[in-house]
Order: structure tokens, then sequence, then C-alpha cells
């Protein structure tokens, strides 16, 4: 135990300087990613660990969206556990897919016998809201039902994945929301997933241990997973059939980042393969607040993947972002000192938390003929000394714009500024940055756009 916790707290350390782009979501603790790609967008499904939380303390699924890999949207909660009736709590780590114009998530949740089951639910839209089909689990055979991936093989047959700590898998029906065949396993072979380190454990033989993510390239089928014993690395195997067998290639990343659970989920991207993971490395990080995060992902040329190590991750976006439409505040490369809140007035929003909090959008596009005018939503609850900056290409970068926030009362109340700025153009990484006085919740942002005059 205490070689486990020297190991954990090196690893945090490690982590603790400023990071490029990782990890991706900084407003909110998540985990577990799970990355869908639907029409040139990306979908990154997560759980969500409570602030302070000293356990799995999880009640709800996040969205967020990107098309360049560096600047994320907020969207939100998408579900809770409570949105199952027969549920008593815990949302654990989800999946999500597309078929035939309906979106799909599986997630594993306890219900109120204590026992532990995958549930379904289903939306006619990526962004939600979605609902239980079933009134019951999907899948509820025994304690190990944790942990789903769903994966659709080119002859439009899908397979659910799951399990710890053994994988298994069944058929899905076209429905999507019903079982297809019997539940079977992957035999959890050292030939499957590698002799596990350490003492002979009869419950845990292999490395296997939880998080399946089924992916294929080139007509063979990967099968990743979150690998034993503690502190998780990332492993991975491979067949030319998607129910094996399967042979053990090795780790896809090592033991690091300060959690002691991994999380693997794969996509193409643009021409690019992505692996997200998650790990500990905001501040106040451990294994029970987590952080998503993501890097791309190399093959050699016999289809073998070289070990990873996390690094700060993105830092060439893919497209450049188009100021001169409503852009949402929860749009973010990086941010330090700001959290994300939802309310029905506008939804998602930011909240600067102290004096000197600030968010980076990366690789604005303000074109040759540039922008004249800056408008923007925001509001607090100090009736004196919160101003917000907008800056170029650092925080101390040239300035563009400063204004004094005007006093709200609240986050349901909102008030909208505008003014005209000397003409910005070309392509430039942009600087929120919020300045008060008050020791908490400095002010509140909602929206930014560029114009011409």
């Amino acid at each position: 135990m205490k070689q486990k916790n020297l190991f954990q707290l090196l690893s945090l350390l490690a982590f603790t300087r400023v990071f490029a782009q990782n990890p991706i979501i900084q407003t909110n603790y998540t985990a577990d990613p799970a990355p869908m790609v639907y029409n040139g967008k990306v979908y990154l499904y997560t759980s969500h660990d409570e602030d302070d939380s000293t356990w799995f303390t999880m009640d709800d699924w996040r969205l967020y969206t990107t098309e360049d890999m560096v600047n994320w949207t907020d969207h939100g909660t998408v579900l809770s556990y409570k949105d199952f009736d027969w549920a008593l709590r815990n949302a654990w780590a989800p999946v999500a897919t597309e078929r035939d114009g309906k979106f799909y998530m599986y997630v594993p949740i306890t219900d109120r016998n204590g026992q532990n089951g995958i549930g379904v639910a289903v939306s006619d839209s990526p962004y939600g809201p979605f609902i239980d089909p079933l009134g019951k689990p999907l899948v509820q055979e025994s304690q190990a039902d944790i942990d789903p991936a769903v994966f659709v093989d080119d002859d439009g047959q899908a397979y659910l994945f799951w399990g710890n700590p053994v994988c298994y898998y069944a058929k899905l029906n076209e429905d999507m929301i019903t079982l297809g065949s019997e539940i079977q396993q992957i035999p959890n072979t050292i030939e499957a997933f590698g002799k596990r380190e350490g003492e002979p454990n009869e419950r845990r033989p292999t490395t296997y241990e939880e998080g399946p993510w089924v992916y294929k390239r080139d007509g063979l089928y990967y099968l990743f997973f979150a690998a034993g014993p503690l502190p998780e690395h990332l492993g991975y195997s491979t067949s030319k059939n998607i129910t094996g067998p399967y042979t053990y290639q090795g780790k896809v990343m090592p033991r690091q980042g300060g959690a002691f659970t991994n999380h693997p989920g794969v996509i193409d991207y643009k021409g690019k393969t992505y692996l997200f993971y998650h790990n500990a490395a905001l501040p106040g990080g451990s294994g029970f607040t987590r952080s998503v995060a993501v890097e791309e992902l190399k093959f050699d040329k016999d289809g073998t993947i070289p070990e990873l190590q996390m690094t700060d991750g993105i830092e060439k976006s893919l497209q450049v972002l188009n100021p001169f439409i409503k852009t949402e505040a929860e749009t973010i490369a990086w941010s330090e000192g700001v959290k994300a809140h939802e309310n029905e007035s506008v939804g998602v929003f930011v909240t600067a938390m102290k004096n000197d909090a600030y968010i980076k959008v990366k690789d604005v596009d303000f074109r040759a003929e540039g922008a004249t005018r800056f408008t923007a939503r925001v509001g607090t609850t100090h009736n004196s000394d919160v101003s917000m900056e907008v800056h170029l290409d650092s925080k101390e970068g040239p300035l563009v714009t400063s204004f004094k926030v005007p006093m709200t009362g609240g986050d349901d109340r909102w008030a909208l500024v505008s003014q005209e700025i000397e003409k910005v153009s070309g392509v430039h990484d942009l600087y929120f940055v919020f300045r008060g006085k008050a020791a908490t919740k400095i002010m509140f942002f909602d929206y930014w756009m560029f114009s011409e005059n």
C-alpha cells in the first residue's frame, strides 16, 4: 500500500506543470471517455466525478464536442442515472453510438437492490434528451456488468462488450435495445490478455481488468482495455474475428497520471486515429477526481502499436475557428480557475471562480478583412471592480478590449456588452481574462462573437 501511494504521488507531481491541451476538459472532473464520430464532428461522452469526491461519486453523463480536436464545447448533462426509474445510484463509464438516425447510450447503473446492470437510453439527437425505452436493465447477470462498449461491424451487426474482471460480449438486435444472442465471454487466458504481474490471482490471472473498447483497422479487430494490477495501464489484443480468439499484443500506455484507473476510447477522425483516456492531472485530481485527455495513436506497418506516453496533447488544430458566429463561452482549448454550470435560462455557461482566471480559445481566424466589434453576454453578482479582458496569443498579449461587467444579480440574468475595437485580422489564440476582488464566482460568461461594423 505504501509503494502504491508513493507511485500515485510521484505520478501526480509529474503532472502539476502547465499543459498545452491535456486534460482536454478543465471545467469539471471527467472520466471514462466514450468518443463517437458523427457528421464530421467528435461527440465525447464522459462520466463526471463530483468535486471533492473520495469515492466513485458520479451522478450523470456529460457531452463535449469538437471539430478541430483542440477547442471543446461543453453541452452539459445529457443523461443521469435518475432518468432510469429502476436505478439507485452510479453513473459510471458510458458509451454511445448512432444507427439509422437514432442515438443510443449504454450505461452501467446500480439498481434499487444494489445489483449492477447495463441500461440503454435512446434519443433522436446526439445531444439528447435520452429516454429509457425498456424500463429495466438491458444486461443484468452479475456485479461484473459494468463498462459497456458498443461496436457496429461492417456487415451491420452490432455487438456489446463489457465486464470486470472478465470480458463479456453479446450481439445486439437491429433495434439496438435487445440482445440478439446469448452472453458469451472472451476467454480470460494469458494468450488473450497477457500474464498478470505479481502473485498469481485466481480471479484475475491476466492483465484484463475492465473498460473494453473494440476498434477495427485494415480488417483487424483491436480490443483495448484497462489492464491490471492497480494502478491500471492500457493494454490491447488483436483478432481477425470480432469474437476472437484474441492475441495479447502488449501495453498501449503505461501506468501514469496519478489515477489508479484508466479507460480507453479510440476513434478515427479526419485521417488520424486518437486514443482517449483519463488521468488525475488537474488541480485536486485523484483516483476519484479524474480528467479526460487525448493523444494521437500511431501504428507500425505490421499493425502493432508503439507504446504511448501521456503528453501535453494535441497542439495543432485540424481547422480554424470562426469568430464571426456566436461562440459559446464553454468552447475552450484551455482554462484555469473556470467552472462550467448550467441552468434553464441559458443552458451551459462558465463561471470565473477567482481573480485572474482565464479561458484560451485556439486558432481563431479573423481573416484578412478582420473584425472591428466584439460582443459578449456576461453578468455578475458583484457591484464593482469586475472586468473582462480579451487578449491575443497570450494572457499578456495585445489587448483587444477590456470592459466592466454589468451587475445583473445572478446567473439567470444577463447583460449584452458590445464594443468597437481596433481591427483584428489573421489567425490568433484568444484569451479571455477575468478580473475581480471577490473571493469566488467573479462573473458569469455565456457567449461571445466578433463582427465588422
